[in-house]
């Protein structure tokens, strides 16, 4: 049964996929819709690499087609299962860059009109960019899933295949160590009022 585009927005993701997996072309587009904004701004975040990142959320999406007629509903969300594939094609993009020093470039800078408001929120952007990168790579994980993509702590868990006390441990530090990153940059960024 091919339901109508504008019907499967109320449609949930495993619906979807199964549909999908019986031969609903609608309902891969809508799947496809859905979720691919959410992987490749994950995959961006982590990579820093806009190219590469869509390289990882076409991958990752092409894994969940192939799953998809052996999809097995109930066993974990799609968007579980579709973020840990991410992570892992990040984790493998990120340790393969590291052999090669590919992450010793520099992120090209954004030609966007030079707007007080804009800059403002740039700097910000670039500021907090860096300080993940320095993170450890499961802080990182666990932070931009938190805080960034915006999932709970049990589904992070089972993404990372980790404890939801493990999340919780990776996010505190996480935190602390951006707090610590960021503290010399608070006036820079706007942060602060100049006559304090």
């Amino acid at each position: 049964m091919t339901m109508p585009f504008d019907a499967l927005n109320d449609v949930s993701d495993e619906a979807l996929l199964i549909a999908f997996g019986n031969g609903d072309a609608a309902s891969a587009r809508a799947l496809t819709m859905r979720l691919t904004p959410k992987v490749l701004g994950y995959a961006a975040r982590m990579l820093r690499d806009r190219a590469e990142a869509e390289d990882v959320a076409q991958e990752a999406m092409l894994r969940l087609w192939k799953i998809a007629p052996d999809w097995r509903q109930g066993e974990a969300k799609v968007t579980t299962w579709l973020y840990r594939v991410v992570t892992n094609l990040c984790t493998d993009r990120l340790r393969k860059a590291r052999g090669t020093g590919l992450d010793e470039i520099a992120e090209p800078e954004d030609e966007r009109p030079s707007q007080e408001a804009v800059l403002m929120q740039r700097q910000r952007l670039d500021a907090l960019e860096t300080a993940l990168a320095s993170l450890p790579d499961r802080q990182r994980e666990a932070v931009v899933l938190r805080h960034i993509e915006g999932l709970g702590n049990p589904e992070i868990a089972e993404i990372l295949e980790i404890s939801v006390e493990a999340v919780e441990s990776l996010t505190a530090r996480g935190k602390r160590a951006l707090a610590k990153a960021l503290a010399s940059q608070r006036k820079i960024l706007g942060f602060e009022d100049d006559g304090s």
